[in-house]
């Protein structure tokens, strides 16, 4: 059983598989495969929708939406299998299929097919986000594994800050095509390292009878939880606002702002908040608390979109008043996806490859159809967006009151 005691240098020694440095490094990198799929070609979007001759211009969306889309309910099936089979055999088959994804879209030449193989790319990464969040469950849990997830979140954060710019990068030298070439090698490099120095983190002692009876009775004992499926909900929802501003963001900046040329910038000062946000929360999480510190941020994002709402309504969308807000606004979301994450994994030890699975569908497919809906509002204004943000993050905020009957910003029954 794994070492619950919250203080991070304890577990560390004790149960983490590699040096902490080395397995906060390796856990990154494995989320960050997903991250770059989306971020690397968001600057050359329009590029691509010429090149498919797309005439609706919000169909350029669909290039990120249907990578999402796939990445999605395929996690509730690659759960079960990674809690059934272990973590290590389904990884590395997860990352071959996506190295292979990536050449196939590299190949395409219609959007109908581009759109398939993203899906598929979508699925073999939803393999790879699971077994990653499972394997952090398998050694911590509370507290520890919040802060370890933070600081996996904030070598992650590297990938969104610097991945428009490589993709920027890579057109100025060569086609777009190539941005699908640096995923398949990425992968392929992360394949390597977990080939050679990751081990199994789920003795057979603790693996699951594989059937549809015993799939569909862990997920009803995941989902029946409280904590779990509350959090899992309001994760789903507040998420969506995300993926809005990620599908969207090319055309925010080239459309709205006229500022277009300097995409990779804007993106990654706004990434970089979220990554400073990460990095705070791993520093402070274990002395005040999961639930003070995301219930507070949840409502500071509600109140930094609305002011931003009023900013863009009123004062004739002023670049710079949008670029401040919004990057403060997007940095809670560095403060509330791991605390989020790491209540609602929290109760169900053993279970953390479905619960895994379940929480990543919430934040993926369910996220994705929320945020492809509110980017479809776009108009040539950023309103609409911002309005989705209000919307959403209040609806988090109620279905946390729910949860917590209420009580907010109080300590949870294990300390957290």
């Amino acid at each position: 059983m794994p070492n619950r005691n919250p203080n991070i240098n304890t577990i560390a020694k004790a149960n983490l598989p590699l040096p902490l440095w080395e397995f906060v490094s390796l856990v990154a990198a494995l989320m960050a495969l997903n991250a770059l799929a989306i971020d690397i070609m968001l600057p050359g979007l329009g590029q691509i929708g010429e090149y498919y001759a797309l005439t609706e211009p919000n169909d350029q969306q669909l290039i990120i939406f249907s990578y999402i889309i796939g990445f999605g309910v395929p996690q509730l099936f690659f759960g079960p299998l990674s809690d059934r089979f272990g973590r290590k055999s389904l990884l590395k088959l997860s990352l071959i299929g996506y190295i292979f994804a990536a050449i196939a879209c590299a190949m395409t030449t219609s959007f109908t097919l581009m759109l398939f193989v993203r899906f598929i790319q979508g699925v073999f990464a939803a393999g790879i986000r699971v077994i990653a969040v499972s394997i952090v469950r398998d050694v911590t849990a509370g507290r520890a594994m919040a802060r370890i997830m933070s600081l996996v979140m904030t070598v992650f954060m590297i990938v969104p800050i610097v991945a428009p710019a490589i993709g920027a990068g890579i057109m100025t030298f060569a086609s777009w095509k190539w941005t699908f070439g640096v995923l398949a090698i990425s992968a392929a490099l992360v394949f390597i390292w977990v080939q050679l120095r990751l081990p199994e983190t789920l003795g057979f002692e603790d693996r699951h009878e594989l059937s549809f009876e015993r799939t569909f009775k862990n997920y009803g004992i995941v989902l029946r939880n409280r904590m779990t499926f509350g959090y899992m909900t309001a994760s789903g929802v507040i998420f969506g606002s995300l993926f809005a501003f990620i599908g969207a963001s090319e055309q925010i900046f080239s459309d709205v702002f006229d500022r277009g040329e300097k995409f990779a910038l804007w993106f990654a000062i706004i990434a970089g908040s979220l990554a400073v946000a990460n990095l705070t929360n791993a520093s402070v999480v274990e002395r005040y608390g999961m639930r003070r510190i995301s219930h507070s941020v949840t409502i500071l994002f509600v109140l930094l979109s609305l002011a931003n709402v009023i900013a863009m309504q009123f004062g004739n969308q002023n670049f710079y008043v949008f670029l401040a807000l919004f990057s403060v606004t997007f940095a809670c979301f560095g403060m509330m996806g791991a605390n989020f994450s790491a209540i609602a994994m929290e109760p169900q030890g053993k279970m953390a490859g479905t619960a895994s699975a379940a929480y990543g569908f919430a934040t993926s497919t369910v996220s994705a159809l929320i945020g492809a809906k509110v980017a479809s509002q776009f108009d040539g204004s950023v309103v609409p967006i911002l309005w989705g943000f209000v919307i959403l993050g209040l609806t988090s905020l109620l279905v946390i009151f729910i949860t917590e009957r209420g009580k907010l910003f109080e300590l949870g029954a294990g300390k957290s």
